[in-house]
């Protein structure tokens, strides 16, 4: 379905704000903001199969390599288990080598994830292994000034069956762009 209708819907307890999600295989991992809950759902029914603890924010997910990897708001990915959601490892991400904080909102597409860095029209590609950010995408202009007054910052990065090709809204944003990123 492409025209954005709402197929179904899953409630979360009111204690819970949920944010990043990801599917893995069968299954979806879904994140809690605040609460350090990872909810494990059917892929097929969405029903919940169980939970996880973690510690601090979930902000981002995304599923790479046989690993998930989850953004908490500071300058860290950390690396779980898909199966267990158990800690495997961090990387601090780096551009020119000082941290990039607040990563937000994660897309994990061939070997590389990209995080949109929270309150900013920017997107960065990182390697995963090493840290390292090894593409900016500045995202600003995409919408006019009349949409722009009313909208909140860019906060959805999602790719899409087309190569190259991803999806990207934010907050109380009326619109969702179609984009490939290109070199300037």
């Amino acid at each position: 379905m492409t025209n954005g209708a709402e197929l179904e819907r899953v409630e979360l307890p009111s204690r819970f704000f949920g944010e990043g999600i990801t599917v893995v295989g069968d299954r979806i991992w879904q994140l809690s903001w605040k609460s350090g809950t990872a909810f494990l759902r059917d892929r097929a029914t969405l029903r919940e199969k169980r939970r996880a603890s973690y510690d601090g924010e979930g902000w981002g997910l995304c599923s790479s390599g046989g690993r998930l990897v989850m953004s908490d708001g500071s300058e860290e990915l950390t690396f779980r288990d898909p199966n267990t959601f158990a800690e495997r490892g961090r990387v601090t991400v780096r551009l020119g080598g000082e941290p990039v904080e607040e990563l937000n909102e994660l897309e994990c597409v061939d070997g590389s994830v990209w995080a949109n860095v929270w309150k900013t029209d920017r997107i960065v590609r990182i390697d995963p292994d090493s840290g390292r950010v090894t593409a900016v995408v500045n995202a600003s202009g995409l919408l006019d000034e009349s949409a722009e007054s009313g909208a909140g910052v860019l906060n959805g990065t999602a790719a899409t069956d087309a190569e190259g090709e991803f999806l990207l809204t934010g907050k109380y944003w009326p619109k969702m762009f179609r984009v490939r990123f290109v070199p300037e």
